[in-house]
């Protein structure tokens, strides 16, 4: 089982919201996930990201791998592999 952290979407039409998950790298985008790391809102002005640190770390060193995007994510907060 290979495990990704990625972007889970939400909020309605033209208005997205995202959380920022471990899953299974087979579950669907919006599907079935490990856990919960955080939040990124592009709708604020600037983009709003709200991540839980350690757990973060911890997955990153038990070999979950971060989509793109969320890499981005984690350079701008500071957090590298």
């Amino acid at each position: 089982m290979a495990v990704k952290i990625r972007l889970a979407r939400l909020g309605g039409k033209g208005r997205p919201y995202y959380r920022i998950v471990v899953a299974d790298s087979e579950s669907p985008r919006d599907g079935r996930f490990l856990e919960i790391l955080g939040s990124y809102n592009p709708q604020k002005n600037p983009a709003e990201v709200v991540l839980k640190k350690e757990r973060v770390v911890d997955w990153l060193s038990k070999g979950a791998i971060p989509t793109l995007t969320v890499s981005q994510l984690f350079a701008k907060k500071g957090i590298t592999k």
